[in-house]
């Protein structure tokens, strides 16, 4: 008998007990002989479970910018994540996006035995021998935030994120709606070729070639560092006056467009301004009308999420695998940006714990 035709037997069976008056019991007895107690005796152990047991697993997190204002949520849900599972964690990598740092922070991960890696796939390449070496020593590899490019022969398990290109794209195809046919626009991208954001850059650029809107660009390189971001941007829009948007790839280079706008007028004198992420200042350029709008990715999710998957294939002893997971694209603007600006540690403005 099929798992199915076995399902609907039970029901069958217990709905002709009810009518009957036989108890449950008695009939799950009866048909014990006939292999059909186990799913009653799998339901009454899960009446009874006590919930997932917390397990001393310590993870590593590698990041390219460990001190940027994006990860601030990322951290509050490792956080939440490790006290939920009684995991510990440490976050490590680069300050300003220096991959050989990366690397060696993965290897020191592995030489300590790590329980679970999760890092930021900003680079090709760079991190295949790294995750092999995990691989062959039974450590986990999660991508998060950056992943490697598709077809990849990188062993990582999953990718907790936003799927960059598809992000990059949906959003130009959002602000060109605001830019006059034959405008012309400032892309920014803080490190080129970085797999964080040189993907989206790449779906503004398909976007607005797909467009027919006539509509030229410029790409100005920021840098890593928010301290260069903003004189980069000003110094681009001082020469370039007539430029009809500016367009940020990241968290901090937005939040640089958004501070040239408001100091220029860009936004209020019929121009528009857009980007990624969730910077506080952002959210108040969102308010005054002075950025039109921002995507968001979910950063919580981006360090709560790895911490369950690496758990999960721990516990399980790898079957239940680490799945990707898209951390979604919603647009943050003007009509609900209040939503966003309250002392909440999902997006990282607060450090309470939710109760």
């Amino acid at each position: 008998m099929g798992m199915v035709n076995a399902a609907i037997s039970r029901r069958s069976a217990f709905a002709l007990a009810g009518k009957l008056g036989l108890g449950a019991a008695g009939l799950a007895s009866g048909l014990a002989g006939a292999g059909l107690a186990g799913g009653i005796n799998a339901a009454k152990a899960a009446d009874s479970s006590t919930g997932l047991p917390k397990k001393p697993y310590k993870f590593h997190f590698v990041c390219h910018v460990t001190l940027d204002q994006f990860f601030t949520p990322t951290v509050y849900g490792i956080q939440d994540a490790c006290a939920a599972f009684g995991c510990s964690y440490q976050w490590t990598g680069s300050q300003k996006n220096v991959v050989s740092e990366m690397v060696s922070a993965m290897q020191t991960a592995i030489a300590q035995k790590s329980d679970g890696i999760a890092v930021c796939l900003v680079d090709p390449t760079a991190f295949d021998a790294a995750t092999d070496m995990a691989a062959q020593a039974g450590i986990p590899v999660v991508a998060f935030n950056a992943d490697v490019p598709v077809g990849s022969p990188n062993k990582r398990l999953s990718y907790v994120g936003q799927p960059l290109y598809q992000s990059g794209y949906n959003s130009a195809l959002k602000w060109l709606k605001l830019i006059p046919k034959g405008g012309h626009v400032m892309l920014s991208i803080g490190v080129p070729g970085s797999l964080n954001t040189q993907p989206r850059l790449d779906g503004y650029i398909q976007a607005i070639k797909g467009s027919g809107s006539g509509v030229t660009y410029d790409v100005v390189n920021t840098g890593p560092d928010p301290a260069t971001e903003i004189s980069r941007v000003e110094s681009y829009y001082l020469s370039h006056k007539d430029v009809k948007g500016m367009f940020g790839t990241g968290g901090s280079d937005t939040y640089a467009c958004g501070f040239i706008s408001n100091k220029y007028g860009l936004v209020k004198a019929g121009g528009a301004v857009a980007g990624f992420d969730l910077f506080p200042q952002t959210l108040d350029f969102i308010k005054s009308g002075d950025v039109n709008f921002t995507t968001d990715q979910q950063a919580y999710l981006q360090g709560f999420l790895p911490v369950q998957q690496m758990y999960l294939y721990k516990l399980s002893g790898g079957l239940v695998g680490p799945a990707n997971s898209d951390t979604s694209q919603a647009y943050v603007t003007k009509d609900n940006v209040d939503a966003y600006v309250g002392k909440s540690r999902f997006e990282g403005r607060s450090d309470v714990e939710p109760t």
